[in-house]
């Protein structure tokens, strides 16, 4: 793809923010400090309610927040996530990202987040029309495509996703161009400059990053896949 023609590749750096979902949790400190080279640390909170899995809450985002300096991203899979944001807050949360699909006030979850002093992000399923968030877009900090069904790492990419971060960059950059658009799911080198181009600020990335070889050299080939 020749890159001097209308949509040059990403006009903004993008972040990267890798999943903790997919490190070895008897070695959180280390897992953490291998991913240093990052931007955030993406930190997936699941109920087994609104999606059909558990992965962990406060505790481990504590440790998270005492072993790195990295911000924590917190994206909450869970129902009515209104009852926990001053926790996740108050555990370490630098930005918290809650679903459309998981409230039935997702505007009150926005404005409590921010009062909270935290980054807001809102985020809906693949499954989920993208209107869903238009109502949302000029008020929060970040906006999360997930490219997968959420509720487990190691999936395959949904390819209709890279549209959708397409049409939300769009939609972002006419009432809220500073705003991060996220992707979420199956994200890999081999898919990372298509959705940078599409309009991605951050991807979040777990068995890309922390495979065989470790974080840091996870978190070296998407940045080299994105040069």
């Amino acid at each position: 793809m020749s890159h001097s023609s209308a949509s040059p590749a990403p006009a903004r750096a993008v972040k990267l923010a890798p999943s903790i979902l997919s490190c070895d949790f008897s070695r959180l400190g280390e897992e953490l400090q291998a991913i240093a080279g990052a931007d955030w640390a993406h930190v997936d909170v699941m109920d087994g309610a609104f999606v059909p899995n558990i992965s962990f809450g406060l505790p481990i985002l504590a440790a998270a927040r005492r072993a790195s300096n990295l911000p924590m991203d917190v994206h909450l899979m869970i129902e009515r996530p209104e009852r926990y944001l001053r926790d996740f807050a108050e555990a370490g949360a630098d930005s918290i990202t809650v679903h459309v699909e998981a409230t039935q006030h997702i505007h009150r979850a926005v404005q409590q987040i921010k009062e909270l002093g935290k980054k807001a992000g809102v985020t809906l399923n693949p499954g989920t029309p993208l209107e869903a968030v238009r109502p949302l877009l000029a008020d929060v900090d970040l906006v999360l495509v997930m490219s997968v069904n959420p509720g487990f790492g190691g999936q395959k990419f949904i390819p209709a996703s890279t549209e959708r971060v397409r049409t939300l960059r769009g939609w972002l950059d006419e009432v809220n161009p500073q705003a991060e658009l996220q992707v979420d799911g199956g994200v890999t080198p081999a898919n990372a400059r298509l959705l940078a181009e599409a309009g991605a600020t951050c991807l979040v990335a777990g068995s890309a990053v922390y495979g065989a070889d470790g974080g840091a050299a996870g978190v070296q080939r998407l940045r080299d896949a994105l040069a």
